[in-house]
């Protein structure tokens, strides 16, 4: 008689030994051990319903986020948002002679969501001719596309509505 084990399949998978406990059964009178106050102990915040105190409660004494100094500018806020597409993704979506702008992009769905800016990157090879109309572009993406006898046009960033870029009346 041989006590092989049998091998792992799907329906006879089992959790590893002590790895799942019972639950504990509160409130089923004194003699279980989890009765009257059913393990929370008497009276205070965390013996109540709902009653909780943040991770980072320090017992009212000045916790250590309002203790460190606050240093340092961020620019994160201000950066803006350039959706990417390259030569390889053109090639495959758009036939020869298209005017590729960020509407005919986004109908391909190379790009979505919000952005500022569309970028041209030079991934891939070129064989048909493109009106590529963008933001920026690489420079081996403008050789590239240049190569194939496509033409590049640079559209400008319009500035942000803003005080600054408001002329002055009167």
């Amino acid at each position: 008689m041989s006590t092989t084990k049998s091998p792992l399949r799907l329906h006879n998978l089992k959790p590893r030994p002590g790895a799942k406990h019972r639950t504990k059964r509160l409130g089923c009178g004194e003699s279980s051990g989890h009765g009257k106050t059913c393990g929370r102990g008497h009276k205070g915040q965390k013996a109540r319903s709902g009653g909780t105190i943040r991770p980072s409660f320090e017992g009212g004494q000045m916790p250590l986020f309002r203790r460190l100094p606050k240093r340092g500018f961020s620019n994160y806020r201000f950066q803006k948002e350039i959706a990417i597409v390259n030569l390889d993704d053109l090639e495959r979506c758009f036939e020869t002679g298209a005017t590729i702008n960020e509407a005919a992009l986004r109908e391909a769905g190379l790009v979505r969501g919000q952005f500022d800016a569309i970028k041209l990157l030079g991934r891939g090879n070129v064989t048909k001719k493109f009106s590529v109309h963008v933001h920026f572009a690489s420079g081996s993406a403008k050789q590239k596309l240049e190569q194939a006898g496509g033409e590049l046009v640079l559209i400008p960033i319009p500035p942000p509505p803003g005080k600054r870029n408001q002329k002055k009346e009167g």
